[in-house]
């Protein structure tokens, strides 16, 4: 038996111990994201579903803004009554948080007030305001995509002096870059405006279960809004018209297990109309589908199917035998909605009074109203629009290499992007007084030093948690997203004394299945799954539904009732266990485990 969390603690962000030859990463980020004396009071726990890699300079924006946006509209627009915002702090690469509760009655009366109004009127005009939400972000997307690097040739275009422009192309440089960062920050201001309401309305949902019915497990909870299609698999939906047409032009035999998509690709083009019709629905669906990150958009070498096609290739050949084997290629979303309507009037019909019975019905009628944006918000914020956000990125990369400032293009990303704009203002400067640029000297060491540095830090093991446990673990999107509960911290403070045979986490998706485990720690190394593999890893994306047919089985060291791997798991009808801080650490490629998705435990045979 473990002993209880108030006994034990985290290692305090004071006690973690540098990691030789990675002297000096703190210059990689911004002076607030480094943990101060105070933080020490606190409790973190590493953000392994967003960030399971060591953070390149320039990717750290990528907690600065969302954190920004999600605190913004959490404490000062709808006012949630027991939570502000999140904080984040950076420690050896590595991305910890915390959530600011509050605890205060009176405080949480008052802010209680506000969010009725506030958020009331988001439920109640909750279509009409999430069609202005596809509007606004679309729209977003089609400007992040006009942004041009302007090229500086010799001299400007004549049409400049004939028009009366009034500046040279020089300037550009600022105001483009400078609006890829802005256009980055609205867009992840509009990514949280339906979504912190999205966990709030399942929070209160799962609250009233827990109350009404104690033996009720989350999964159970969370199956009441299952079997509802949303654009995030749209992407694996193109895959499988892709695998039915390579069956009917006769190109299916391309189509094997390990194979490189380069090979495959010039191998169509050699057979005929058959290869070209399939060349040209392939080209059709990349805009906008393919805009998927193997991640889930937050580093820059988390390249989009567009970008590599190694994860739609990998699913691509079990999809082809599917549809030669005449098999049903959808997800079982009726099965599942039919599964939905019926636990929940089991449910129902348990409860005493008709009073009750309206709360569970107005409730789980919000749960399933928000649910399409929770899940679908996903392919236009953190997939589309971030991959062109990092698309352009790189192409000032690109300019600053091509100038000399850089040693290639992808190095920018080693620089934070108040840097980055050092290094643009190097280029306005030097092209418009007919001098050389002084980066090269200036930039590529530190860029040299960086990637070492880098190196160093992705092999330390950061802890799933560090300060002391507190009170109260109340922030919505921590329970729901992350998992992280008061159950989850024990969890974490006893691994250590429990049977290290046994990892127990979340109970995400049902079913009991056994297979050699493989374990991914790189999201890039997707393609080495292999048919009725058990994949365990930090965390899974949207972007992997394709491979989620070939799996077996799915555990994560980190994830909630509601986070994406659980949902994904469930409406592939495939056994999950999400949550378990440490199964990576635990499991190795190659063991037979057994995934117990109604319990919760995965167990290693051998």
């Amino acid at each position: 038996m473990s002993q209880p969390a108030e006994d034990r603690s985290f290692p305090l962000p004071s006690q973690i111990a540098p990691v030789p030859g990675a002297e000096g990463w703190e210059a990689m980020y911004p002076y607030f994201s480094r943990f101060q004396p105070e933080d020490d009071q606190r409790f973190w726990f590493y953000n392994s579903m967003h960030f399971p890699e060591v953070v390149p300079a320039f990717d750290g924006i990528t907690s600065e803004i969302p954190y920004t946006a999600i605190g913004a509209n959490t404490a000062r627009l709808f006012s949630f009554p027991t939570t502000m915002g999140i904080d984040y702090r950076i420690v050896n690469g590595r991305v910890y948080i915390t959530a600011n509760p509050v605890t205060d009655p009176a405080q949480v009366e008052e802010r209680l007030g506000h969010f009725q109004e506030r958020a009331g009127h988001y439920y109640a005009n909750w279509d009409s305001l999430y069609a202005g939400w596809q509007q606004r972000i679309e729209a977003l997307i089609a400007d992040i995509e006009a942004v041009e690097v302007p090229e500086l040739g010799e001299l400007d275009d004549l049409s400049v002096v004939t028009e009366a422009r009034g500046f040279a192309s020089n300037h550009f440089l600022r105001e483009r870059f400078h609006r890829c960062i802005d256009l980055y920050s609205k867009m992840w201001h509009h990514h949280t405006e339906f979504l912190m309401l999205g966990y709030g309305a399942y929070v209160v949902f799962f609250e009233f279960c827990k109350q009404a019915f104690p033996e009720m497990g989350d999964q159970m909870v969370a199956r009441m809004v299952a079997g509802i299609d949303v654009t995030m698999y749209r992407p694996d939906d193109e895959l499988k018209k892709l695998a039915r047409l390579a069956v009917e032009n006769d190109v299916a035999d391309l189509f094997v297990e390990g194979s490189d998509p380069v090979k495959v690709l010039a191998a169509l083009g050699e057979r005929g109309e058959g290869g070209a019709r399939w060349l040209a629905a392939l080209e059709e669906a990349k805009d906008p589908w393919f805009n998927v990150s193997v991640g889930d958009g937050f580093y820059h070498h988390h390249l989009s199917w567009a970008d590599d096609l190694t994860v739609p290739f990998a699913a691509l050949p079990r999809y082809v035998e599917q549809v030669r084997a005449g098999e049903d290629l959808t997800r079982p979303t009726e099965r599942l909605a039919q599964e939905r309507d019926r636990i929940a009037g089991e449910y129902r019909a348990l409860l005493g009074s008709e009073e009750e019975q309206a709360a569970f019905d107005q409730m789980l009628g919000v749960c399933r109203m928000v649910f399409p944006y929770v899940e679908a918000h996903k392919f236009y914020c953190e997939h589309w629009f971030t991959t062109r956000f990092f698309q352009k990125i790189r192409a000032f990369g690109t300019l600053l290499a091509r100038r000399g400032v850089l040693a290639e293009a992808d190095d920018v990303f080693h620089l934070r992007h108040v840097e980055v704009e050092d290094a643009l203002a190097d280029v306005m400067l030097a092209w418009a007084s007919g001098s050389t640029e002084l980066g090269a000297r200036h930039w590529q060491p530190i860029v040299a030093e960086r990637k070492r540095i880098v190196e160093a830090l992705s092999g330390w093991s950061p802890p799933p948690a560090l300060g002391a446990v507190p009170e109260a673990l109340n922030d919505p999107a921590v329970k729901m997203l992350w998992g992280i509960t008061q159950e989850t911290v024990e969890t974490w403070l006893g691994s250590e004394e429990d049977d290290q045979s046994t990892v127990r986490g979340y109970a995400a998706s049902p079913g009991v299945v056994e297979g050699v485990a493989r374990v991914l720690l790189n999201v890039n190394d997707i393609g080495q799954i292999r048919e009725g593999e058990v994949l365990v890893c930090p965390v899974t994306a949207p972007s992997w539904g394709p491979v989620f047919g070939k799996i077996a089985a799915a555990v994560s060291d980190i994830g909630g009732t509601m986070s994406h791997a659980a949902i994904v798991a469930r409406e592939y009808g495939m056994p999950a266990v999400v949550g378990t801080g440490s199964a990576t650490a635990r499991i190795r490629t190659g063991d037979r485990v057994r995934v117990d998705g109604d319990r919760g435990v995965v167990t290693v045979l051998g």
